[in-house]
């Protein structure tokens, strides 16, 4: 069943003219610690940027994994200097909220009016801009540790849609909405984006076995090189009107991959054929989507039984994700020997708040 989200809901309806808040009061903990997943997209990204579903629907077909964001925020101690401490790959340290340089910290911590003192740490286990959704799985789980912080219960639909207001709204990115959904919800769905916002996910209708069973076919493949997304896809939103038949096509291979998951199995080498297709298509939305390093080595993988593979986010760098079959898993791990592999594990849940103290 597909959840429709619409910008920051103040209520859920439970029908008969009853409503839920959507923000529900507990005890406030002193300290919490949220975990937010990271997301692979198998297809459809780029059909989540405004440019494209406030012309027609987008949809992206997405998974979240077993790589993390972990936030921690607590009452920091008065016996310190300054009333605000945020450590993440840098550590500030701030009198006031408008001194912080972390924008996502500052605007979050603006949002919901949190007061100093108060520390904040964060750490992930994937590098930064390599193209799994990190920054957005920071948003969200920061907000998520916000509001226990201030003894709040906050649905996943609010959480994303904070988050996306955050990213895009306020910090003006150029970015989509699939990654804030992602972190929120987890598991694997069809996102829909539809004109003015509005967000429906629909969880697919598999098995747990089919989607390891899938996860088992995947190898992903660090290319040392980071790029913030934000590079690639202002190029890419300048040429979407030039590009709507690609984009339509992305989408549309979206939707073609959630029916073949209906009927509670996966077919990974499908999922595989896809992301070549979904590859081949991504190519042309902007120049600086693929490289020559990229290109080589997607054709060393592909040309040692790969089935199909992608890059994982907007393109430039990050992690290359294959779908390869078990016979060949090793022929293309030694083609591909000068870099890193990473084991993905499938992630049902989206961001948590793992204690409250």
């Amino acid at each position: 069943m597909a959840v429709l989200v619409e910008d920051a809901p103040s209520s859920v309806s439970l029908g008969h003219g009853l409503e839920l808040p959507s923000i529900l009061r507990q005890s406030t903990p002193s300290m919490v610690l949220t975990r937010t997943p990271l997301r692979i997209s198998f297809a459809g990204g780029g059909t989540d940027l405004p440019d494209f579903y406030n012309i027609e629907t987008g949809a992206v077909l997405s998974a979240s994994v077993d790589k993390y964001v972990f936030v921690t925020v607590k009452r920091h101690s008065e016996l310190f200097n300054e009333p605000i401490r945020l450590n993440y790959s840098q550590t500030e340290q701030a009198n006031t909220i408008d001194e912080l340089k972390n924008n996502i910290a500052r605007e979050c911590l603006r949002y919901l009016d949190v007061d100093p003192p108060i520390y904040i740490s964060s750490v992930g286990d994937m590098p930064a801009s390599s193209g799994m959704g990190g920054s957005s799985s920071f948003t969200v789980g920061l907000l998520n540790a916000l509001h226990a912080f201030r003894g709040e219960r906050i649905t996943a639909g609010q959480l994303a849609e904070e988050a996306c207001h955050i990213e895009m709204d306020v910090l003006g990115e150029p970015i989509g909405k699939q990654d804030q959904y992602a972190a929120a919800f987890g598991g694997l769905n069809l996102l829909s984006f539809r004109r003015g916002g509005a967000v429906s996910v629909e969880p697919q209708r598999v098995t747990h076995r089919a989607v390891v069973h899938l996860f088992d076919h995947l190898m992903m493949f660090w290319t040392g090189h980071q790029r913030a997304a934000s590079s690639v896809l202002t190029e890419q939103k300048a040429n979407t009107r030039k590009k709507l038949d690609v984009l339509r096509q992305m989408r549309d291979d979206a939707y073609a991959l959630h029916e073949r998951c209906t009927d509670h199995a996966i077919d990974p080498i499908e999922f595989g054929r896809a992301l070549k297709k979904n590859w081949e298509m991504k190519r042309e939305l902007a120049s600086a989507v693929s490289n020559p390093f990229i290109d080589d080595r997607y054709e060393r993988a592909m040309a040692a039984g790969a089935e199909g593979g992608k890059l994982c986010g907007a393109g430039g760098g990050g992690f290359l994700m294959f779908v390869v079959r078990p016979e060949h898993r090793e022929r293309v791990a030694s083609a591909l020997s000068d870099m890193k592999f990473v084991h993905l594990g499938y992630e049902a849940h989206g961001s948590r708040v793992l204690f409250g103290l």
